[in-house]
């Protein structure tokens, strides 16, 4: 049997999954709201069967939840996981930045190099463009470990962490700095300076726990 593909390569189960992670993870789908498989494979332009596809693992990210005979709804935002999340990420996320600095090959290099550009002409973005490109930075990152299974694992973590941080975005008036500091560790993983970008990613994680926990 055959596997439908897109115009870029993705599958369209792929596709409907990237569409939905990114509408829930940005709280663009609202915690708890129900979803239509139906309903999503109108507007993503794709049948059904990926649209559950998509959802199945998409359950198994947290990122949305099943309940039989009501449905398939957003997973609600646990503030209490802020602190689990954060244990993790401050032990994955030094590691993610020093194994980039160390393995990230010509394609992982260019790809930061782009991305520090955005960077650092992104003053005055709108706040939906400045999310974006968190996103965009973090899973550059990630994929320049060479490790899939670090890599898979913290995009699953920063989507949890990046859905807390939506949550407070009105209360949160320095999302420009907190993306700015991104910028420092780039650039250390482009020097191949493992040491700096790890203690750099350290410090990003817990700057992140810090400006949630001083609005709760």
């Amino acid at each position: 049997m055959s596997v439908a593909v897109t115009e870029n390569g993705l599958t369209l189960a792929e596709r409907a999954y990237r569409a939905l992670c990114d509408r829930l993870v940005t709280l663009q789908i609202a915690p708890g709201t129900p979803i239509n498989d139906e309903q999503m494979a109108a507007e993503l332009g794709v049948g059904r069967t990926p649209v559950r596809e998509a959802l199945k693992r998409l359950e198994a990210d947290r990122l949305v939840v099943s309940y039989p005979r009501r449905g398939t709804f957003a997973s609600e935002v646990q503030i209490t996981d802020l602190g689990h999340l954060t244990e993790v990420r401050l032990r994955l996320e030094p590691l993610a930045a020093d194994c980039a600095a160390r393995r990230a090959g010509a394609v992982d290099r260019a790809v930061l190099g782009r991305l520090l550009e955005e960077l650092d002409a992104a003053a005055g973005r709108e706040v939906a463009e400045l999310l974006e490109l968190d996103l965009r930075l973090h899973r550059a990152l990630y994929t320049a470990t060479a490790n899939p299974f670090l890599q898979d694992t913290l995009v699953r973590y920063d989507n949890l962490a990046t859905r807390i941080w939506c949550l407070f975005l009105d209360r949160l008036p320095g999302l420009a700095g907190h993306v700015g500091e991104h910028g420092p560790l780039v650039r250390a993983v482009l020097a191949g300076d493992g040491d700096r970008a790890a203690a750099l990613a350290a410090e990003h994680v817990e700057h992140f726990e810090t400006a949630i926990r001083s609005l709760l």
